[in-house]
């Protein structure tokens, strides 16, 4: 839709919403998700909440920082609007015998009262909404006065940051949508939760990806990563080993390791925002 005063085009939110929960229910998150456990406890432990309080996991995926402040103590509420990666978080749960509230929920128009929770949480996960003011908007309504709002962003100069960058060259975003990794810059972070927080705490942080060789990570990410999967049914066979070779060449200038293997520095923020 085209915005008839200024010209410019308005998404539909609805519809790129309706895509993108196919996009994260195709392939296998969780294979990917589990990797980055370890982001989930270091946040937690950042959080640093009064022991028991209510916490809300937002765009939780399979539920990293959910059994993370869980196993803290907290009373955990974990959502997402892709129900079948709550399902995953929930056998996670009943693994370790939490006890956790799991709800589909969407991160743009949550689900729940004013100040419900003394902690919101996010690991790359509400930054993806479509509509990001939004969605931020949300996260601090339903965060209590005094209460905290912790996220981890990837950057958009950092490996994550850059790889969907080389997506979106071989299959553009929808019109009008803007880049996730705004969420990983301070501008953006101040600007839209500065006016309602008495402190913003922005650490950058690494994340070092694993893998045997450059192209066991392709194999992994095209197989199971939503939105890598679908850039790939969507592309030619042409196309396909376009992104490829773009993919290595990238995966080359973040890799750190030696001997062929792969360790890939991922650059993300680690984010607290303290609401007045």
């Amino acid at each position: 839709m085209t915005n008839e005063m200024t010209g410019q085009v308005s998404p539909d939110f609805e519809a790129i919403k309706t895509k993108q929960n196919a996009a994260w229910g195709s392939g296998d998150y969780a294979k990917v998700g589990v990797m980055l456990q370890l982001v989930g406890e270091t946040l937690a432990e950042a959080m640093d909440l009064p022991f028991g309080v209510p916490v809300l996991d937002v765009a939780a995926g399979n539920g990293n920082v959910t059994l993370a402040m869980a196993r803290r103590g907290y009373e955990v509420t974990s959502s997402d609007y892709v129900g079948d990666l709550l399902e995953m978080g929930s056998k996670r749960a009943d693994a370790e015998g939490l006890d956790i509230n799991f709800k589909v929920a969407d991160a743009e128009n949550l689900p729940f009262d004013d100040g419900s929770f003394t902690g919101v949480v996010s690991t790359f996960g509400v930054m993806f909404t479509p509509n990001q003011e939004q969605s931020a908007s949300e996260l601090l309504r339903v965060c209590k006065s005094g209460g905290r709002i912790g996220l981890a962003n990837w950057t958009p100069d950092g490996f994550i940051g850059q790889l969907f960058k080389t997506l979106g060259r071989l299959v553009p975003p929808p019109a009008g949508v803007q880049s996730p990794a705004r969420w990983g810059t301070q501008e953006w972070l101040e600007e839209n939760f500065g006016n309602e927080a008495s402190n913003i705490s922005i650490a950058p942080k690494t994340f070092k990806l694993r893998f045997e060789s450059p192209m066991a990570f392709i194999d992994l990410f095209r197989t199971y990563y939503g939105p890598v999967h679908k850039a790939f049914l969507a592309l030619e066979p042409a196309g396909q080993e376009e992104l490829t070779q773009d993919m290595l060449a990238l995966i080359e200038r973040f890799n750190i390791a030696e001997g062929g293997s792969s360790i890939i520095a991922a650059d993300y923020l680690e984010v607290l925002v303290d609401k007045k």
